[in-house]
């Protein structure tokens, strides 16, 4: 979601805002389905007996319970993300052009920075939606795990602070060449556009 940080005048913020509330909205129940699938062992064979499985068990609200904490997640994400990169490029790539290569390093990097910052808020979102009966059972939780605070506490009282930090390089390595792709794209586009601009404008 690179366009949120481009431009930061007040209706761009509120449209960024809300972008951001939407786009969680939708995704968040597929990352549910995602997670879902992904367990050890799940009983779930397709996305839609998954989807079908979880309404009529957990209801609704089950998609939604990690909503707070991915929401929570983006801010810095984005936030360290995007600092990043500007940083990076100011080093490796001062003059602003365009450069695949930097644009590519810078991205990567910058990240996987993001990636491992807010890798414990990644773990509380998935404990919050798959709901492990292993790790309820553990901890001696009866029903549902809900809330990012109880999710904290819960990772603490089974791993302690490692906890936070299981999954940190499978979770950069899948970041780094996804924001290298986004923004090296972005980089290119940015560039052909603003030199086809030109070029319509130049005097013949």
């Amino acid at each position: 979601m690179l366009w949120l940080h481009f431009d930061l005048s007040g209706g761009n913020r509120i449209a960024g805002s809300m972008a951001t509330l939407l786009h969680d909205a939708v995704m968040n129940p597929a990352e549910v389905v995602k997670q879902r699938m992904q367990m050890y062992d799940s009983p779930h064979r397709s996305a839609l007996r998954c989807v079908w499985t979880v309404w009529r068990t957990e209801g609704l609200g089950a998609f939604y319970r990690s909503y707070t904490t991915q929401l929570t997640m983006n801010i810095p994400f984005q936030s360290i993300h995007f600092i990043t990169y500007e940083f990076l490029q100011e080093q490796v790539n001062p003059h602003r052009g365009y450069n695949p290569q930097s644009h590519i390093i810078s991205g990567g990097l910058a990240g996987a920075l993001a990636a491992a910052a807010t890798t414990p808020l990644d773990v509380c979102k998935t404990l919050l939606n798959t709901q492990e009966n292993m790790a309820l059972n553990l901890a001696n939780i009866s029903g549902r795990l809900s809330g990012m605070a109880n999710a904290f506490r819960m990772v603490y009282q089974l791993n302690g602070l490692p906890g936070y930090f299981k999954g940190m390089q499978a979770r950069v390595i899948y970041q780094m060449p996804s924001t290298a792709i986004s923004w090296s794209v972005y980089e290119f586009f940015k560039y052909f556009l603003t030199k086809h601009k030109l070029e319509n404008r130049a005097p013949y």
